[in-house]
C-alpha cells in the first residue's frame, strides 16, 4: 500500500500573533512553526497501517526550505520518505494543485491529510485535491481501516455516526480520536538524517485567491461578576446593557 500524507507548516497554537507593518503578511520572527495538529492524526494512522498491511508512506509538504525541520520530524516518527514542493503556500487551491500533481506521478492508494489547517481552518484543500484527481473524498474521518482495496470509514454526523466503504484510491481528511500522535524517539530522529527528502519545483499555478489584509480580534471588555444569590442584577444587566433578552 502506498499512501501519500500531506502535513502544513503552522505556527504553535500558543505563539502570540502579530503582523507586518502593512498588516498584509504574519510577522514569523520568533514564531515556532510545528506539523498542523489535524496532520498528525493523518501521519500516525498511515504509520499504523503501513506497520499492519506494508507498504510505504510518504510525506508531502508544499512549502519553502524553512518547512524541512518539520518534515524531518514526520520522518522521525515513521514516515518513509518525503516531498517538499518548492513554493510558499499562499492560496488552498495552490496547494491542491500541487499535492494532486504529485499524487498523479505515482500509484497512491490513499492520500491522507488533516481535515483542515489550525492557522487558516480553511477546510477547502482535501475536496480541491479529490476533484483533481476525479478520486472520491471522505471529509472529516474519525476512524480509518483498509482491506484489500476497500476502506472503511467512520464520520461524526448529527446525532451520531456515519460508517461508509469505498473504494482505493481515495482522499481522506483526518480528525481525532482517528490515531493518537506519536513523538518521534532517538533512533527515529537518528534515521530521519538519511531517509531522502526530495525537493521540486511547483507545478505551474495560479492562486484564486489572496489576502487584503490581516487583524487581530477586538479584546474582550471587562467581566462583570454577579453574586448568585442576586439574580434580579443579572437579568437587569442583560436587559439593559448587554440587550440579549
Amino acid at each position: 500500500m502506498k499512501i501519500l500524507v500531506c502535513i502544513s507548516n503552522v505556527p504553535d497554537t500558543t505563539t502570540k500573533i502579530s503582523f507586518s507593518s502593512d498588516n498584509k503578511e504574519l510577522n514569523t520572527a520568533g514564531v515556532q512553526f510545528v506539523i498542523n495538529p489535524y496532520d498528525e492524526y493523518a501521519l500516525t494512522r498511515a504509520i499504523e497501517l503501513k506497520e499492519s498491511l506494508g507498504g510505504s508512506v510518504t510525506v508531502l509538504n508544499v512549502g519553502l526550505a524553512d518547512t524541512e525541520a518539520n518534515i524531518r520530524k514526520a520522518l522521525a516518527i515513521g514516515a518513509d520518505d518525503a516531498i517538499r514542493v518548492n513554493v510558499k503556500p499562499t492560496d488552498s487551491f495552490l496547494v491542491a494543485q500541487q499535492i494532486a500533481a504529485i499524487a498523479k506521478q505515482e500509484a497512491y492508494d490513499l492520500v491522507l491529510m488533516g481535515k483542515e489547517s489550525v492557522d487558516y481552518n480553511g477546510f477547502q484543500v482535501h475536496g480541491m485535491v479529490a476533484e483533481l484527481l476525479g478520486w472520491p473524498a471522505i471529509v472529516p474521518a474519525i476512524k480509518l481501516d483498509v482491506a484489500g482495496t476497500t476502506a472503511t470509514l467512520e464520520r461524526e454526523i448529527e446525532g451520531g455516526k456515519e460508517i461508509v466503504q469505498v473504494a482505493l484510491p481515495v482522499v481522506v481528511s483526518c480528525q481525532q480520536p482517528m490515531s493518537e500522535p506519536r513523538i518521534p524517539n532517538m533512533r527515529g530522529i537518528m534515521t530521519a538524517r538519511t531517509k531522502p527528502l526530495k525537493v521540486v519545483e511547483p507545478v505551474s499555478s495560479e492562486a484564486k485567491t489572496k489576502t487584503e489584509a490581516y487583524a487581530l480580534p477586538e479584546k474582550k471588555s471587562g467581566v462583570k461578576l454577579i453574586d448568585p444569590a442576586n439574580a434580579g442584577e443579572l437579568i437587569s444587566l442583560l436587559r439593559n446593557e448587554a440587550k440579549v433578552i
